[in-house]
Order: C-alpha cells, then sequence, then structure tokens
C-alpha cells in the first residue's frame, strides 16, 4: 500500500471561550489556517483535491458545509471541493485518516484535512438540543431501537467521567494532580517557545490563552463537584475553547511532482467503539487493536497526545496500558491548552510532529475518547 505523508501542519492559538477568538466566524478561522498551510508549503492550491475538515454543531455558521466554506473564505480556487466530518470530539483526527486513506488508496495525490471550532459562538450541544422545539430532547429520544439495547440511561459525559474514576480507582486528588501538571508543562512548553513555529498567529492572539499561571492544587480542591458526591469537578474537564488546525497529506508522486520535503509518515490508523453510555473508554481498546495490526508497542511511542477531555480518561488509559506518564501529553492537554472540539485531533497531531522533531523520536500516537464511545487513533513516524 501506498505512504501517506504529512508535509505540514499549521493551527491557530487555542483562545479561550469569550477570549480573543471568540467574535471571528468559523469560516474565517478555518481560511486563517488553510492560507497559512498554503504559503508554508508553497503548494500550487489548485492541486489539491479535497478539503475534509471535522466540525461538531453544524448549525448557524458551521452549517452548509464549513470545509469548503473555510476554503473560499481564504479566496482559494472554486474547482476544489471540501466535506465536513463529524466523528464528535475525533472529528479533524478522523478528517486525517480519511485524507491519508484516499491518499493510500491511490484515488487521491494531495488532500487538506483538519478541523475549525468556535465554542464561544455555538455552544456545545447545540445540534442536541435543536431538536427540543419538534419534541426531541436529545438525538436518542423516540428511537424504538436504542431504548431497546440501552434504555433510559442518560447519555451524558460527565457520568462517562465519574464511571471512569470509579472504575479504575481514580480519586479527585490523583485527577487534581493531572490537571495541576497539565498546567504547568502548558506554561512551561510556551515560555520555551515549543509552539511557535506550529501557530500561525491571528487577531493579535499569538499564544494558547487557557494555561493558568496562577492555578494551585489548593484552588482546584475549593471546586464543587458537579453533583454530591462526585470526583468530577471543572479544574479536572477540558476547556471550551476556539481554534483552527490544518494538515497537507501527500503521495510519493505529488512529494516528487511539488518538490515538497515530508515531516512525517502516517504509518497505522484506526477506530474503533465500546460502550457509548460509559462513552469514553474506548482509547483503551482503540490503542490495543491499532498497535496489535501495525506490530507495534506503546514502548516504541516516543510521545503520546491523548485528549485530556477528563483527567479521569487520560488517568485510566494511562494506568490500564502501563504507559510512561513522562511521554504522555509533555507539553500538557486540553485540560490546560483547551479543547476546540473538532479541531482538537489535528492540533493534537500538529503538536505531536513538532515534539517528535525536538525530541528525535521515531513514532508518536494520538488518541481521544469521542461521543457515542468511539476513539480514533493515529501513529506517525517521524522522517
Amino acid at each position: 500500500m501506498a505512504d501517506a505523508w504529512i508535509i505540514d501542519a499549521v493551527r491557530t492559538p487555542v483562545g479561550r471561550r469569550k477570549g480573543g477568538l471568540s467574535a471571528i466566524h468559523p469560516a474565517d478561522l478555518g481560511a486563517h489556517v488553510l492560507t497559512a498551510l498554503m504559503a508554508r508549503t508553497g503548494v500550487d492550491p489548485a492541486a489539491v483535491e479535497d478539503v475534509v475538515f471535522g466540525c461538531l454543531d453544524a448549525l448557524g455558521p458551521n452549517a452548509g458545509d464549513i470545509a469548503r466554506t473555510c476554503w473560499l473564505a481564504a479566496g482559494l480556487p472554486e474547482e476544489v471541493p471540501g466535506v465536513t466530518v463529524d466523528r464528535q470530539c475525533g472529528s479533524s483526527q478522523q478528517a486525517l485518516h480519511f485524507a491519508a486513506q484516499a491518499v493510500m488508496s491511490g484515488t487521491s495525490d494531495l488532500v487538506v484535512c483538519g478541523g475549525v471550532q468556535n465554542m464561544s459562538m455555538i455552544p456545545i450541544g447545540t445540534a442536541w438540543r435543536a431538536g427540543a422545539p419538534f419534541g426531541h430532547d436529545d438525538p436518542f429520544s423516540g428511537s424504538v431501537g436504542w431504548v431497546k439495547r440501552y434504555g433510559d440511561a442518560p447519555v451524558n459525559q460527565f457520568r462517562g467521567a465519574q464511571t471512569i474514576a470509579e472504575e479504575w480507582d481514580v480519586s479527585r486528588e490523583d485527577m487534581e494532580r493531572f490537571a495541576f501538571t497539565s498546567h504547568q508543562r502548558a506554561v512551561a512548553a510556551i515560555d520555551a517557545g515549543r509552539f511557535a513555529a506550529e501557530i500561525a498567529p491571528i487577531a493579535g492572539v499569538e499564544h494558547d490563552e487557557g494555561p493558568r499561571r496562577d492555578t494551585s492544587l489548593e484552588k482546584m480542591a475549593t471546586l464543587q463537584p458537579l453533583w454530591e458526591g462526585g470526583r468530577i469537578t471543572a479544574a479536572v474537564s477540558s476547556q471550551i475553547s476556539d481554534g483552527a488546525a490544518a494538515i497537507l497529506i501527500a503521495s510519493d508522486a505529488a512529494v516528487r511532482a511539488h518538490n515538497l520535503v515530508p515531516r512525517a509518515r502516517v504509518a497505522a490508523m484506526g477506530a474503533r467503539g465500546a460502550d457509548p453510555i460509559r462513552m469514553l473508554t474506548a482509547p483503551i481498546p482503540a490503542t490495543r487493536w491499532v498497535l496489535g495490526r501495525a506490530g507495534l508497542t506503546l514502548d516504541e511511542m516516543a510521545c503520546v497526545e491523548i485528549n485530556e477531555a477528563f483527567a479521569s480518561v487520560v488517568c485510566a488509559w494511562t494506568k490500564d496500558l502501563g504507559a510512561d506518564p513522562e511521554r504522555v501529553n509533555p507539553n500538557g492537554g486540553a485540560i490546560a491548552l483547551g479543547h476546540p472540539l473538532g479541531a482538537t485531533g489535528a492540533r493534537l497531531v500538529t503538536s505531536l510532529l513538532g515534539e517528535l522533531e525536538r525530541r528525535r523520536g521515531r513514532y508518536g500516537l494520538v488518541t481521544m475518547c469521542e461521543g457515542g464511545g468511539q476513539a480514533n487513533v493515529t501513529v506517525i513516524e517521524r522522517v
């Protein structure tokens, strides 16, 4: 099978809720990274065969196939199409998989992938609530098949995070220590300039806005849990955020034709599902499955980026797989840096590229939990 090469990747800073990026239309956020990607790679935009972008809550400014809108808002050629992907939090990671699969199959030679989300403008869960005027309180209400299989159990990511904490014996104190480390690592990465090369500043914002320099374990301990007796608080949860990221995937033929210099190869990829009520456990079996198919081990991964949707998710994954915590999210994660849903997968891959180069590591892995009890896993190989 042909190789899929990662030529370059770029992202916006991740903006805090109601922060510096909050007033920017999602199409313009996406257009910004697309313009930067074309400039950095020097590729003729007319040679791109498709644009695959992730985005959730496709209402209002996110509607109308945001991938296509972003490309056109960037002033790029009209003959290049676009398609929008929704695999919940893994949407832009799945966009990368679709782009790589197109190249590996020989269907395409140059594909742009990535994602965009302005959660300040369109809050999380907007699409879930949109059915209420029509008698549907959530996407599952009224489905005979769903109720027959899962009953009326609430589909709730917060309860999923709590369930994981209980089943994997992750205490509130464990999660708060993890969250505190995430902020410390993110601040250290910003101060050391580790993200500078991957970020295209926009609207005067040059750095990720989420990391809190003044947080402490003492402050975290004062927060009320989401429900009485629970372990999950805002401090151990990902931040509501705004941002975009874009990646260029190329075939061998495109590398030669356009004189491109790849940064990495897509070495392995896949997605698996698990219980949709517990929702957030799938990264564990998905990681085992993808590594097993690829003939690789977790010890071979110089660095891992697993989305910090909740601290319990990462703590359980690390514990269950026996991962080295020093290699997991070494520059912080979504608890500190933020989680712009449709863009996070591409953001993680973009940051992983830089960290692999900094460490001179060979392999790196990205995974995340996703709505519906799913998880994507991507392994890249630095070249």
